[in-house]
């Protein structure tokens, strides 16, 4: 197992590098299969956030799955304690979920839902392409798979990023996989079943809501369709 250590805006020191050593067999122990451990500690500079100075990632990476959690706190051993006990509690749902498909478990229903929550940003570890400072030249731009461009709109203090994700269409219910798996409160993905962009979402308590885009050509196509074969 290849552990990777991280720091943005930060040293890294040894001591903080043998506690991850040392802690992470608690991960090991719920996933034996894991192959990387990927870890970033980020410093805040700004002295009225000294209370959540230092945030840890943790991502996890076991042949196709991805888990990840994050915690921020005064110093990086509280964080990385805070990150771990999240970490595990989702390698734990994800391990048994994978006992409950075996066992035949019937998904929870999904209720139609009507607003999508604002994303949660995410930092990538590497792959970020600086571009022509303008939205547009952001939107316009080709990217590679992996690759993202961020930009700053003017003086502002907006910044649009953005990013190709390639992925294999999935159903419904392997989103919400996904979604626990990443720590999010949505997940966006191309439904197998429509070929639509779609957003699955946490609503409340263990209700989830799933929402599909579509235009309006294509809506009408499908309704003429169905018409003609009822035909």
């Amino acid at each position: 197992m290849e552990i990777v250590i991280t720091g943005r805006h930060t040293q890294i020191k040894q001591k903080f590098r043998d506690v991850v050593d040392s802690k992470m067999n608690r991960v090991t122990a719920i996933a034996p299969d894991t192959q990387r451990i990927q870890i970033v500690v980020s410093h805040e500079g700004n002295p009225r956030l000294a209370d959540t100075a230092k945030r840890v990632e943790i991502t996890v990476i076991a042949g196709s799955t991805v888990v990840r959690a994050e915690a921020s706190n005064a110093d990086e051993f509280s964080a990385l304690d805070m990150a771990l006990d999240k970490l595990t509690l989702r390698l734990r749902r994800t391990r048994d979920r994978r006992k409950d498909h075996r066992r035949g478990y019937a998904p929870v229903p999904l209720e139609a839902g009507h607003e999508v929550p604002p994303s949660e940003e995410t930092a990538d570890i590497e792959g970020d392409v600086d571009v022509e400072n303008s939205p547009e030249a952001a939107v316009a731009s080709e990217l590679a798979p992996g690759e993202s461009v961020e930009v700053q709109v003017g003086d502002t203090p907006i910044v649009i990023r953005r990013k190709l994700h390639v992925a294999e269409p999935m159903s419904i219910d392997e989103a919400l996989y996904e979604m626990e798996l990443i720590g999010h409160d949505f997940f966006l993905f191309v439904n197998k079943a429509t070929n639509r962009p779609s957003v699955v979402y946490h609503r409340h308590g263990w209700s989830y809501g799933v929402f599909e885009i579509d235009t309006p050509e294509n809506v009408k196509k499908e309704q003429e369709a169905r018409e003609e074969h009822e035909a």
